[in-house]
């Protein structure tokens, strides 16, 4: 049988009405709604302290460079070489800056050494937090670079990578060289030399003495234990007096 131009038009507009109306059926509803997903605080961008705060901050809170502090502390900072796993410099100058308060703590960690005839070599301190989006693009592995997410203890001035070195400079026999991503670096390892083992525990040691606590994937870094009262910072080392 067919139907009438007027039918159809009636039968379409039937089918409309319904599913309007079906469309405020609390089921169909809810499976239309787009689902609001909560993003944790961590993978969130984390917020960068402006360059022009620094001279607003208290003493202690301020980017100083270690020289200035201790000079018998040496350095080797190896992102302003291409002797780095990333081949290429990521610093325009071999500076080894911390927060006035981690810097003084260092420095007591320095002299404590040197009374039983050994010293401190530096790899990296403050790390420009552009530095380690550029780290993450290269090892995106949160075990041994900072995800930009979240930032890292570098960023914050708080953090710093080292090693121990006789009276003449000589670094000391450790488990691994710096920036060894393998589980020979895991503070936990047990296999390796017996005297690179006590040295890994001696520079431990020294280090826990003066308030820092090192993580479980690298001997040589150590975090400030205040580290979270410092805020992530993007300045260029040039720019540390």
């Amino acid at each position: 049988m067919k139907l009438t131009r007027l039918a159809k038009y009636l039968i379409v507009f039937i089918l409309v009405l319904l599913c309007a109306t079906n469309l405020h059926h609390p089921i169909l509803t809810r499976a239309m709604e787009t689902p609001q997903v909560e993003i944790p605080e961590s993978e969130t961008s984390p917020t960068i302290e402006p360059a022009t705060l620094m001279s607003q901050l208290p003493s202690w809170a301020r980017l100083v460079d270690i020289r200035t502090v201790n000079r018998n502390i040496r350095l080797d900072i190896r992102y302003a070489t291409t002797n780095n796993f990333l081949k290429r410099k990521l610093y325009a100058t071999p500076k080894c800056a911390l927060r006035a308060s981690v810097a003084q703590r260092l420095s007591r960690v320095q002299t404590d050494l040197e009374k039983i005839g050994l010293g401190l070599k530096v790899y990296d301190c403050y790390r420009p937090f552009s530095v380690t989006k550029q780290m993450w693009e290269v090892l995106p592995d949160p075990n041994y670079v900072a995800n930009p997410a979240r930032g890292s203890r570098h960023n914050r001035g708080a953090a710093v990578d080292l090693t121990l070195v006789d009276r003449a400079g000589k670094e000391l026999e450790m488990p691994t060289g710096f920036d060894n991503f393998t589980v020979k670096a895991h503070r936990d390892y047990s296999g390796g030399s017996a005297r690179s083992r006590k040295n890994r525990q001696v520079l431990e040691d020294a280090m826990k003495k003066q308030g820092f606590v090192g993580i479980t994937t690298e001997w040589w870094h150590f975090d400030a234990e205040d580290w979270q009262r410092f805020a992530i910072l993007d300045v260029s080392l040039g720019a540390i007096p």
